[in-house]
C-alpha cells in the first residue's frame, strides 16, 4: 500500500483544525527540504561532483527531501551523503522504508538486477525520478530496505521496446564494468552492491544464559559495583547514599543506544576546514590586543 508521507503533499481544508495542521505540515516541509539543501551544498564544498549540483537542489521536491533525511535519521553523515549522490548502493535495516517510499503518481515499478534473491513479485523494485536524485531505485532486503541513485533513468522491461535513456543506462552499465563503480546523477562510487554502505545495521542479537553463568556474570557485576562504590567517594558518603538495588544486573548488559547513538550528522568530516565559521571573530582574533601592564606603567596618585 502506497504510504503518503506528511512532507510528500499538503491538502488544504475547510476547518480551521485541518488548515492548521496543513499550515504546521507545509512549514515542516519546507524545513526539511532546507535541511537537506544545505546538506547538500555542504558536500559540495568538499568533494567534487558533476555540474549543475547546486541548481538541481533549488528544484528538490518533497519527495527527494523525504529520501534523503530518511538516510540521515538512519545515520547518514555528511561524507557519505557525497556516495549516496553518486550513485552508491545503500542498505537500510528498516523495512518501512520499503512502503514509505513509495509516492502517489511519481513512484512506478522497475525492472532492476539487484537483489535476486527477494520475490520481485511481491516486492517489485521502485523507480522515482527527480531533479537531485535523477533516478532513485529501491527494492526490499531480507533485513530491510535498498537504495540506489542513478544518472540515466531504465524504462525497459516487458512488451516496451528500448528507448533512447536505456541506451544511455547501458552506457553506463560499460563505464560501470570498466571502472567497477555505480554510475550516479553527480559521479562514479565505489559503494557498489558488493560493497554497499551499510546504515544502521541490526547487529544486536537476544541470547540466554545458562543459570550457572548467569549467578557468576551478576556475582561479578555487583562486585565491580561494590568496589566503585567506595572508591569513588568517601566511605561515610558511600553508607550514606548507596546506589539504586537493581535486581538483574546482567540483563543490562548489551543495550543499544537510543536513536543512532554515534558521531551525528558531521562525524568524521572535514568540512569545517572550508572557510572560517564567523568573519567577524576571525577579524577579532586578528587584531592585536596590549594587555593591560605590557609596556607601560600605572603609578598611583594622591588619593591612592
Amino acid at each position: 500500500m502506497d504510504r503518503k508521507h506528511p512532507l510528500a503533499g499538503v491538502t488544504r481544508s475547510g476547518r480551521s483544525g485541518a488548515a492548521a495542521r496543513d499550515d504546521a505540515r507545509a512549514r515542516q516541509a519546507e524545513q526539511i527540504r532546507e535541511r537537506v539543501r544545505l546538506m547538500i551544498e555542504i558536500t559540495a564544498r568538499a568533494g567534487a561532483y558533476r555540474k549543475g549540483l547546486v541548481a538541481a537542489t533549488r528544484r528538490l521536491s518533497p519527495e527527494e527531501a523525504v529520501i534523503l533525511s530518511d538516510l540521515e535519521r538512519h545515520g547518514m553523515q555528511v561524507p557519505q551523503l557525497h556516495d549516496v549522490l553518486c550513485g552508491g548502493h545503500v542498505l537500510v535495516d528498516d523495512p518501512a522504508l520499503y512502503d514509505g517510499w513509495k509516492f502517489d503518481g511519481l513512484s512506478r515499478p522497475r525492472l532492476s538486477s539487484h537483489h535476486r534473491d527477494i520475490d520481485k513479485t511481491r516486492y517489485p523494485d521502485i523507480g522515482m525520478r527527480g531533479h537531485v536524485v535523477r533516478e532513485k531505485l529501491h527494492g526490499r532486503t531480507a533485513q530491510g530496505t535498498w537504495v540506489q541513485l542513478e544518472k540515466t533513468p531504465a524504462a525497459f522491461g516487458k512488451r516496451k521496446l528500448p528507448g533512447p535513456d536505456d541506451l544511455k543506462h547501458l552506457m553506463d552499465y560499460v563505464v560501470y564494468r570498466v571502472t567497477r563503480s555505480n554510475v550516479g546523477p553527480w559521479g562514479l562510487s565505489r559503494m557498489t552492491e558488493r560493497h554497499p554502505m551499510y546504515l544502521a545495521p541490526v547487529v544486536a542479537t537476544s541470547t540466554s544464559l545458562s543459570p550457572p553463568v548467569a549467578r557468576a556474570l551478576t556475582a561479578a557485576l555487583r562486585r565491580i559495583e561494590e568496589d566503585d562504590d567506595v572508591t569513588s567517594v568517601s566511605q561515610d558518603l558511600a553508607v550514606r547514599f548507596p546506589p539504586p538495588d537493581r535486581q538483574d544486573l546482567a540483563g543490562e548488559l548489551g543495550q543499544a543506544l537510543t536513536e543512532r547513538g554515534g558521531r551525528g550528522l558531521f562525524g568524521n568530516s572535514e568540512v569545517w576546514v572550508t572557510e572560517t565559521p564567523s568573519l567577524v571573530a576571525a577579524q577579532v582574533l586578528a587584531e592585536s590586543h596590549q594587555l593591560p601592564g605590557q609596556g607601560s606603567t600605572r603609578t598611583g596618585g594622591a588619593d591612592e
